[in-house]
């Protein structure tokens, strides 16, 4: 991944060795916007479009255009997002294996090397929206559920075993793993990814309009459609608005016989009221030291029903103590 003409590539020494990053505060520091006064979705969504200006599918004008967002006038300007992973379940997942298989033997057909067909970006499948309750109430259900499941699905499941296998970029979650959010919150999200000698923040989409559960990690995605999905698996950029950001301040902590959900319901009959859809939601104020992961991943989670595209959570230290208790690597959360 090389420099480009706004030059913002810096190196710096991480806890993965010598590494490099785009930098906004060059980038503000040459001219360009006034980064440190854009909400933390918006700067995500600069960083990826500094990241990959290439002239033809990311422009330098969709940079400046990130760098100079203003609350204060809503834009129609269209800018790319180019997510750096996919996430898919297994209903709208199949559809595009099978697509992906389908372009192999169009290669094939044409005297070409069918290997070369492969996502090119990370690709993970969490199997959950299969699975059926027959036996309960003992405790032998969940091997005799697993049991019907496997005899259910087994062609599904086999092919989707020769996927993982036979494509890069392609890794497959099993089932009986955890619903495909959990395992994205839990396992797949790293908040930082490093490739190709770069870092950069960890961002996606996914088939499921519940994928915002992951904004409560800090980490950007939403739901898209199949054919989205797959286009950005091949390498394609999502067009969409610059989006408006709705900043929600919390202030104090939560009255003592007050619950988690008290607090979600309210938060989502206030942005309902307000009016956010297709807008980024974007939290803050010093009540978010006294909200734990998981609850602001539920009120993440509730995106599609107060209407927005994200409920997003800046990273701070819940959310290093997050990875640190689901068992990421030191060197990940040094990274991040």
């Amino acid at each position: 991944m090389k420099d480009n003409q706004f030059g913002c590539r810096i190196n710096f020494e991480s806890s993965e060795g010598k590494t490099a990053l785009y930098s906004l505060e060059k980038l503000q520091k040459d001219g360009i916007g006034t980064i440190d006064r854009l909400p933390f979705s918006i700067r995500i969504l600069l960083e990826q479009a500094l990241r990959n200006v290439d002239d033809f599918q990311v422009c330098a004008e969709d940079v400046t255009a990130l760098a100079n967002w203003n609350a204060a006038e809503k834009s129609n300007q269209e800018i790319p997002y180019k997510p750096t992973r996919v996430i898919l379940q297994d209903f709208t997942g199949v559809p595009a294996v099978v697509d992906l298989a389908a372009l192999r033997s169009a290669m094939v057909a044409m005297n070409g090397d069918p290997s070369v067909i492969n996502p090119r970006i990370p690709v993970d499948l969490v199997i959950d929206h299969s699975i059926q309750v027959d036996a309960f109430g003992s405790s032998g259900a969940l091997k005799k559920n697993m049991e019907i499941e496997f005899a259910r699905n087994r062609e599904r499941y086999e092919f989707l075993k020769w996927g993982k296998q036979a494509f890069d970029n392609f890794n497959v979650y099993p089932p009986g793993i955890g619903i495909v959010h959990q395992v994205n919150l839990e396992r797949v999200a790293t908040v930082v990814q490093s490739r190709d000698g770069v870092c950069f923040p960890d961002t996606l989409v996914g088939t499921d309009s519940h994928t915002p559960m992951i904004n409560g990690l800090g980490v950007m995605g939403w739901g898209v459609g199949g054919i989205e999905a797959e286009s950005v698996m091949l390498g394609q950029p999502i067009n969409m608005l610059i989006p408006e950001v709705i900043g929600f301040r919390f202030l104090g902590k939560l009255q003592q016989r007050a619950t988690a959900t008290d607090l979600v319901l309210r938060v989502v009959e206030m942005l309902r009221e307000k009016g956010v859809v297709e807008k980024f939601v974007e939290f803050f104020g010093p009540g978010l030291n006294n909200l734990k992961l998981a609850d602001r991943a539920t009120l993440a989670n509730m995106a599609p029903e107060y209407g927005a595209t994200m409920g997003f959570f800046p990273v701070d230290d819940e959310t290093l103590r997050y990875l640190r208790d689901t068992g990421r690597p030191d060197l990940l959360v040094q990274l991040v």
